[in-house]
């Protein structure tokens, strides 16, 4: 089976999906999360992902609570990058935790089904510290962003 690259990943149903699995985790709290996918990389997946992390302006929000899922699709390489809000909270190995999941849903080919898992993990952590507020916003799109 041939590679797969980014756009191919997940179709719309899927998309939708995982869309609405953020959507829903977001709205028991005040964090944000974003899904972003990439084709390939050539450095550090962790470097990667904080670069995106950045380009997406997740270092934005009131409590410094943002969380990206990130994944190169072709390496299927994967991370997950908190802002330093959840990550002063987030128990040692929490997020390799969220990440063993998704490899094994990917490793069964089961991309949305592993995405909306580490959405509902992250989102159930972000509840637990950082409930929502009563003049909350969404501060990030909830979309599936594709580079």
């Amino acid at each position: 089976m041939p590679a797969l690259n980014a756009a191919e990943l997940l179709n719309e149903q899927d998309l939708q999906r995982v869309r609405e699995a953020v959507r829903q985790a977001e709205l028991h709290t005040s964090g944000e999360l974003r899904v972003h996918l990439d084709d390939a990389i050539a450095e550090h997946v962790l470097d990667h992902a904080a670069f995106v992390f950045e380009e997406l302006g997740m270092f934005r929000t009131r409590e410094r609570n943002g969380v990206l899922i990130y994944v190169s699709v072709a390496d299927r390489r994967m991370a997950v990058i908190g802002d330093a809000g959840i990550n002063a909270v987030v128990p040692p190995g929490f997020w390799d935790g969220v990440l063993n999941e998704l490899r094994s849903a990917f490793g069964a080919g089961r991309y949305a089904d592993g995405l909306c898992a580490a959405v509902q993990a992250v989102g159930a952590k972000l509840a637990a510290h950082f409930p929502p507020r009563a003049d909350d916003r969404n501060e990030l799109l909830n979309d599936v962003s594709i580079g």
